[in-house]
């Protein structure tokens, strides 16, 4: 079916936001429903794809345990202190609010992490819902091809407007929101639209990487584990110099390729390139003492001691290093044993690198705190223009943080451009 032509659509909105994903969308429900005459521009053919796959489908879309007072422990980023502002104004609290204003039902799981008890469509409805409750005109697809802005006269109190330039046409507004999210899972419609926006109107861009993406090992030191594939087990996992050093303690997947679950999701936000990962395969157990212990009753072989501690194929998969331990552990010696418990209980082993963004939940990096207004998500140098979400240099810990980040950036965003409209309107 043919596009509309351009002639069909209006070519004037207080705001235009270009990305529907999270942000956007609560974004322009917000602002539309503050009375903004909002148009929300996506090239993907769905809305909120990152929504609908997130949680295994039932989206995990904030978490009780959020700090906002202390923000820095859940985000990371050049200045996570940035995101204090906006995540005071809008809370979890909130949020859930909103949920039970539309009826949907939800759970909490693991450490504060809540979800749609149903489907992440749920949720995907709710904020169309909102959207429609502000009278948001969406386009989608609908790709943006150029953005120009438009400085105003000098004889006018209006700071410019912006020209964009899509497939339906061309729109003007005075303000545009930039929530094209990140580089991360680009089968789903990620780019790099946004940063490029973004260098086009002289923002700053901090290095993007994966962030919360499962790490990769090769080479002979990975060869015994790499039958592994699928077992999992509570760690303790850290990385990072004593003064700078992350800890999670998660639970840890083996994988064909290397190391995934929630422990190294969380930890590939910190880990750097070239730098160890510090592994307790049995924290909270002096391993050392219990192997002395079996060497005094036990004629067991030293794997199937250490089965009763550990998954069987590792416990098998460890001791298959060391022949000096494939004997009954009355046999082996105090030296060989205490040294079996420090390495598992100190792992200490070199990512090669990551399944990067196909794989990874989130983009670190991204346009620069230092260009952004805390309280409003305005550009300091470009009057008008707002960036929100993952395209910003917040990133979130696993567990539903991300989403929150979104939420309320948004909102700070929409009460900014309300407050401004109503400003030049009056």
């Amino acid at each position: 079916m043919p596009a509309p032509t351009a002639t069909a659509y209006p070519t004037a909105f207080d705001a235009i936001i270009i990305g529907a994903g999270a942000a956007g969308l609560f974004c322009a429900a917000q602002a539309g429903q503050l009375g903004l005459n909002v148009l929300l521009i996506d090239h993907a053919e769905k809305v909120a794809e990152k929504i609908r796959i997130s949680g295994g489908g039932r989206c995990n879309f904030t978490n009780r345990d959020l700090d906002v007072r202390a923000p820095h422990k859940h985000y990371v980023g050049q200045n996570p202190q940035f995101c204090r502002s906006a995540l005071s104004r809008y809370t979890p609290a909130d949020f859930i609010a909103l949920m039970d204003k539309h009826g949907i039902p939800y759970e909490e799981k693991h450490k504060g992490q809540l979800f749609a008890t149903t489907s992440a469509e749920d949720i995907i409805r709710m904020l169309l819902a909102e959207c429609a409750d502000g009278g948001v005109t969406r386009w989608q697809p609908c790709a943006v091809k150029k953005v120009v802005f438009l400085p105003s006269s000098a004889d006018t109190s209006s700071a410019g407007s912006y020209e964009v330039h899509t497939d339906r046409g061309v729109v003007h507004a005075p303000r545009l929101v930039l929530a094209t999210g990140g580089l991360s899972i680009p089968k789903i419609g990620a780019t790099d639209f946004g940063y490029r926006l973004a260098q086009q109107f002289k923002l700053p861009l901090v290095e993007r990487r994966a962030g919360l993406v499962p790490l990769t090992f090769d080479g002979a030191a990975w060869q015994p584990y790499a039958q592994l594939a699928g077992l999992a087990l509570p760690v303790e996992i850290s990385t990072g110099s004593k003064k700078e050093r992350m800890t999670f303690h998660e639970d840890l997947l083996f994988t064909h390729r290397g190391l995934s679950g929630p422990a190294v999701l969380q930890i590939s936000s910190y880990w750097k390139d070239g730098a160890p990962l510090h592994i307790n395969l049995l924290p909270g157990t002096d391993m050392a003492a219990l192997l002395q212990a079996a060497k005094t009753h036990s004629r067991k072989l030293v794997a199937n001691e250490l089965a009763a501690h550990l998954p069987t194929r590792l416990a098998d998969a460890w001791v298959s290093q060391q022949p000096e331990l494939q004997r009954p552990i009355n046999e082996a010696s105090d030296k060989a044993l205490t040294k079996l418990a420090e390495q598992l209980q100190r792992w200490e082993i070199i990512p090669t690198g990551s399944e990067g963004y196909k794989k990874a939940e989130v983009t670190l990096g991204g346009i620069d705190t230092k260009a952004l207004s805390q309280q409003t998500m305005e550009c300091k140098t470009q009057p008008g223009l707002y960036a929100i979400g993952e395209v910003v240099d917040i990133t979130g810990w696993l567990g539903g943080y991300n989403f929150q980040w979104a939420w309320a950036s948004a909102f700070a965003c929409a009460q900014a451009m309300a407050q401004q409209h109503a400003a030049t309107a009056a």
